[in-house]
């Protein structure tokens, strides 16, 4: 197993280039399955998650190759073979569930494992059964599978509205509604980027569909899909991340094609911070030379709101501001599994249920630390390069879920750090 070594840096310099969206791509795969021809997406980033759902689509009779060095995903599903998502599969990454909607829009059938994923809270799927039901889906939970049977002549339009906003629900009812009869209505939908990038490649299929972006979509289903060739929108959780760099260390960092509309509550928070964010023609300007940064306060919320995915992140950086910060966590009920191993480099944190209370110092300290899921694996390599001394992350295979070529690009501006075998005792 891999550990990443930091040591404590200076200030940083250069550019970053930001991938293609992880939870996009994972989103958009799965609507290769609504139609034989092909569909193939361009900026795809290179991740274990990505080549975790190529497995799954595979398993099913889809046909996916990674062109390009990875960054072109070519698919067609011209030939299913299988309606059933395996336990062995699934369990390795919660978007797993989104080939239930698809498949069940197209074939009028499917059988998918209840999913696994990072350990950061219950996450359950009601609410993409819910609104599958409403599309007429006879649905039965046994043996850890969801057995999902459409009516005869398929699904049927509905008006639906979540009784909690859910990004993965709202990605899955739309996946089956653009194949249902008639006209769906989905209200109190998630607003996300990925939301609006899944409405967009579903348009260029053939989709009739509007309000992306908006708390309704409307939908009118039509017979079929047709293939199409879409890029993936740039990834905002890696763009906040190495914004948050130069932030931590010091410097000036320029994120290549990033975009402040993606991430805009975030960076009105790190400019609340003191920290400079400017829009260029290439990407975001990110740079800060004057010391500590101020501690602010932060709650998480669903899009436009301040990510999730950027909580640990964000907390590494709070750890050294001057003052005190509260995080509050509204997403998550379990997303504070990082706070002990920052304590463990210096940080003053105490959690209280959703509440995080940081109370800035004057310098971390590097010490042996544990990543526990995939945001908190980088939020300790960001407090390492804020750190004296040297700090050894283990477990960092989470890192892989959703990040590319992390050493190559902090090194690129700087960094001190690299990726070594762990030593056997």
């Amino acid at each position: 197993m891999d550990q990443i070594i930091v040591h404590g840096n200076g200030p940083l310099k250069g550019e970053i280039p930001i991938a293609g969206a992880k939870n996009a791509c994972l989103t958009l795969m799965p609507a290769t399955l609504l139609t034989d021809e092909p569909l193939t997406l361009t900026n795809a980033p290179r991740l274990s998650d990505i080549h975790t759902m190529t497995t799954l689509l595979q398993s099913l009779g889809a046909e996916v190759a990674a062109l390009q060095d990875g960054q072109v995903l070519a698919m067609s599903s011209h030939d299913l073979t299988s309606h059933r998502a395996e336990y062995d599969i699934v369990r390795k990454m919660r978007a797993s569930i989104l080939v239930l909607g698809p498949m069940l829009a197209r074939d009028g059938v499917a059988e998918v494992s209840l999913p696994g994923g990072c350990g950061i809270g219950a996450r359950p799927v009601d609410l993409h059964l819910r609104a599958l039901e409403a599309m007429g889906a006879q649905l039965d939970l046994r043996d850890g599978y969801v057995f999902a049977k459409a009516p005869q002549g398929g699904l049927k339009g509905a008006t639906y509205e979540f009784p909690l906003v859910s990004v993965g629900a709202t990605e899955n009812a739309l996946l089956a509604a653009v194949l249902a009869r008639g006209t769906t209505v989905l209200k109190n939908v998630a607003r996300e980027p990925e939301i609006v990038d899944l409405a967009r490649c579903l348009r260029a299929m053939g989709a009739q569909l509007e309000g992306e972006g908006t708390g309704t979509i409307t939908i009118q289903g039509v017979e079929s899909l047709h293939g199409a060739t879409y890029p993936v929108v740039t990834d905002r959780i890696e763009l906040g991340t190495y914004m948050l760099a130069p932030a931590i260390c010091g410097g000036e960092v320029e994120c290549i094609g990033g975009r402040i509309e993606l991430l805009s509550a975030f960076c009105e928070k790190l400019e609340e911070a003191g920290v400079t964010v400017e829009e260029t023609a290439r990407g975001i300007k990110v740079s800060h030379h004057n010391g500590r940064v101020k501690a602010v306060d932060v709650t998480t919320a669903p899009f436009p709101g301040f990510p999730t995915d950027l909580q640990a992140q964000f907390m590494a950086l709070m750890c050294t501001a001057e003052g005190t910060s509260v995080l509050e966590e509204t997403i998550f009920e379990n997303r504070f599994m990082h706070a002990p191993e920052l304590t463990r480099m210096g940080a003053n944190i105490e959690v209280h249920g959703g509440h995080a209370t940081v109370q800035g110092v004057d310098k971390l300290r590097g010490a042996p630390v544990m990543a526990t899921d995939l945001r908190a694996s980088v939020s300790l390599i960001l407090a390492g390069m804020a750190a004296e001394g040297q700090t050894t992350v283990s477990r960092v295979y989470h890192l892989d879920r959703g990040y590319e070529h992390v050493v190559r690009k902090l090194r690129g501006v700087g960094a001190h750090i690299e990726r070594v075998k762990e030593e056997q005792s």
